[in-house]
Formats: structure tokens, sequence, C-alpha cells
């Protein structure tokens, strides 16, 4: 029997197969003697141990298209990465550091910022400044007056999307405006592992519709990106493209070499300040790791 993991808690994988529900499932120990974890969203085949109860074990995990570690899910089109616009302020190193983790694993990044009824012109004027012409496909939304969740919900429309972002920015109460009968999707898993949803504690999966999926994922407050090269970082900031390789010396790191093309762009106005700060405090993190 084939079906997909929709939220992994504790050692158990609730998998839900098309026509028969949801079935609470242990991986078997070759897996863990594999070193390989199943996760959310994975496709795989169980072996049933109770019809009654809906039980069984992972047996076999189908071949990925791709896997993030953080969100630790599987098989997603897109990120949809959630911000307060104020009340939080925006971390924009976080931000960054997000969407360096995106680029590396070759996924679009929805960026939206919430709470727009909290700002003015000039704050969403200024985060337009920073991320459209970084390349970033960017959604402006107000879940209090309804403002900007039809524009997300098309975006999300025939896609899988994890959706990311830090506690308290009001990406749950985005998740129930794009799906208000969101409980009734996962009501069924709530009742097995007698837990609420008013916090995001795992990732879970949510039918939005027709071939249309949203990975509800736990907020996070930090992200490590110091797992590759330094000299790799300048590949995965979308504005420096352009530049890369066209500098006086073709290694530039874009950090203190002289007649640097994207330094020249920073004074310019073409580059963000903002990005290129964060991305100087990136490749320090990188350089000195341990």
């Amino acid at each position: 029997m084939v079906g997909k993991i929709v939220k992994g808690i504790s050692g158990f994988y609730y998998v839900h197969v098309m026509g028969d529900g949801i079935y609470e499932c242990r991986a078997r120990g070759k897996f863990r003697n594999d070193n390989i974890k199943p996760l959310v969203g994975d496709d795989v085949e169980i072996a049933v141990t109770d019809e009654v109860k809906k039980t069984g074990n992972v047996i076999e995990i189908q071949t990925r298209k791709n896997e993030l570690i953080r969100p630790a899910v599987a098989n997603i089109d897109q990120a949809l990465v959630v911000f307060a616009i104020a009340d939080p302020m925006p971390n924009l190193n976080l931000l960054d550091r997000f969407l360096v983790t995106m680029e590396r694993n070759n996924l679009d990044t929805i960026i939206c910022f919430n709470k727009i009824d909290l700002v003015d012109d000039a704050k969403i004027i200024e985060m337009k400044n920073i991320y459209v012409k970084a390349g970033y496909h960017v959604v402006f939304t107000s879940t209090y007056n309804n403002i900007g969740v039809a524009d997300v919900k098309r975006l999300i429309e025939y896609k899988t999307t994890a959706v990311a972002g830090p506690s308290g920015v009001g990406k749950s109460s985005l998740l129930n405006k794009l799906v208000p009968d969101a409980e009734l999707e996962t009501g069924e898993i709530s009742k097995k592992i007698k837990r609420g949803k008013n916090t995001t504690r795992h990732t879970e999966i949510i039918s939005a519709g027709e071939n249309t999926y949203l990975y509800d994922t736990p907020g996070f407050s930090s992200l490590y990106v110091n797992d590759f090269p330094k000299e790799e970082l300048k590949e995965y900031f979308k504005e420096f493209e352009f530049y890369n390789g066209k500098c006086k010396f073709n290694t530039c790191n874009h950090v203190s070499e002289p007649e640097c093309r994207v330094k020249d762009a920073v004074k310019a106005g073409i580059i963000s300040k903002e990005r290129y700060v964060n991305y100087l405090l990136l490749f320090d993190d990188i350089k000195n790791k341990r």
C-alpha cells in the first residue's frame, strides 16, 4: 500500500493513503541502520499491521524529488517564507539565511511580508527596494484586513509549497485564511496524537485545493548557513549573478578585492546595501566556522 507522510511526531509517521485514510506507522529499523529518516512529504510503501486501528510500518521510501534539512521536508515545488513587516520587525539577516538555504536547493521562494496594516507605504517600498530588486517575488499581506491573501492563493495554486517563518509573524493566521477548513483536513491526526493545532510544533501537510498542498512547518529563530565553502556564497545571492566573473579577478568574492563590480553596484544603489551587508556577515560566519 502506497501513501504520503503528512505528519511525523515522536517516531510515528502518519501516512495518508488515497481512499483509505490515515495510518499511524513506525519506520522499519533498516532506515535507522542506513541513517535515513523518513520526512514529511515522502511517498512511502507501508505494510498494514491492523486495518481496524489503521496502524502499520513504513517499509520503503520512494525516490525523492528533493529534500530539505530545515524545514525537514521532501518533494516540494517552492517555499513561501512569511515575515511580519512590523510587530516584530523583520530580521532580514535571518530572512537572507533562509533564502540562501533555498537557493542552494534550487527552490523558488516567495517572500510574504505580513501585517502591512501596521505600517505606512514607505516601509512597503523599502522592502520592495531590497527584495524585488534582488529578483524575488514579494507579496504584502494583512490577515487582519484580508489584504493580499488572494495574491498568495494564486501563487500556491496547483503546487506543493513549504510555508516557513519565525514565530509570531502571523503564519498560522495566513494559513487559516488560505485554507479555512484546515482543521477538518487534519482532524483525523489530531485525534490520534491528542494534540491541538494552536502552535505548530511539527511539519504537517494541509490540502489547499486541487493538486495544491501546503507544508505547515514550525517557526524558526535561527538558521546556520556555514556548511559549505565561503567561495560558494556568492552563487546564492541572485542579484550577484550578472556580475560574477566580471570583476578584475575571476575568483573575486566581492568582499575586499579591488575593482569589484558587485561593490560598485552597491555604491550605485543597484544592489541593496542591506543585502550586501548580510552577505558580508554570512561570509564571515562561514570563514570563521570551526
